[in-house]
Formats: C-alpha cells, structure tokens, sequence
C-alpha cells in the first residue's frame, strides 16, 4: 500500500495551514483528494462577481491538483457547495457556471458532480466551494 502525501498549496494554501492547521491535499497512489477550493487570491481575498468567483474556484482546484501529479482531465468526482441565489435553489447561473468550466477543464469527459446549497462557507464573501476526487492516469 502507498504511503499518504501531503501537499500544500502555495500562496493561500500556506496562510490556511498555518492559520486553521489543515492541508490542501493529499495522495494515496493514484488517488488524489483535495480539500474544498474556494475562489480566493492568495491574500484569500474574493472577487466581488460571481462568476469571477466560481473560475478562480476552479484555477485554485487545478494548482492543487498540480502539486499532487493531478489535472482536471484526472478529476471523477466534484462536490460543490454554494450559497443559493433563491432560498429554494443554488440558481441558474451558479450551475451554468460550474458546467461551462467543467466542459473547458475537462473537455469530453465528465464527472460526477453533487451541487449542494449551504446557509454559509468558511469564510465571510465566499459563496462557492469545490472539492474533488481525482485518479491519475485514465487518459
């Protein structure tokens, strides 16, 4: 069995492991996981549009995947968690979103995906967080 390997993103990565002691994330021989990606700068500052917002979400999750020998293309599974524009959905713009960057990142295939509505994320102005499950090699 492979020993697990810690990753930590640079930049923000750094501030949230020194500030709450957790890391970006971590591979178990060909798995990779990595913690919940929001679309933070690397002062953890968020863009003030939403769609801006979800992008640097997903640029984020890339350059984790990065450290970790992983790209979108390895990605199976996603998780995303939103703060809803209505309080009986996540909205139509959050979702259109999400798959434009899903059908640019990872071309033909496609992941399995759980969009989840939460009442709040980890930090004050985030509304999007995205986690992902990635296994090398499937090209």
């Amino acid at each position: 069995m492979s020993r697990p390997e810690f990753f930590v993103t640079p930049g923000a990565g750094e501030k949230l492991q020194e500030m709450l002691h957790y890391r970006q994330a971590l591979r178990i021989g060909d798995r990779v996981e990595i913690s919940g990606q929001g679309g933070w700068d690397d002062d953890l500052v968020f863009p003030d549009d939403l769609e801006a917002e979800i992008v640097r979400a997903f640029d984020n999750v890339e350059r984790t995947l990065a450290l970790a020998g992983a790209t979108w293309r390895d990605v199976v599974n996603v998780d995303s968690y939103h703060l809803p524009d209505a309080p009986d959905q996540i909205g139509e713009r959050p979702t259109r979103v999400m798959a434009e960057q899903f059908r640019k990142r990872m071309g033909d295939r496609a992941p399995i995906w759980t969009q989840i509505g939460v009442a709040a994320l980890g930090a004050p102005k985030m509304r999007v967080e995205i986690r992902v499950t990635a296994v090398l090699g499937q090209d």
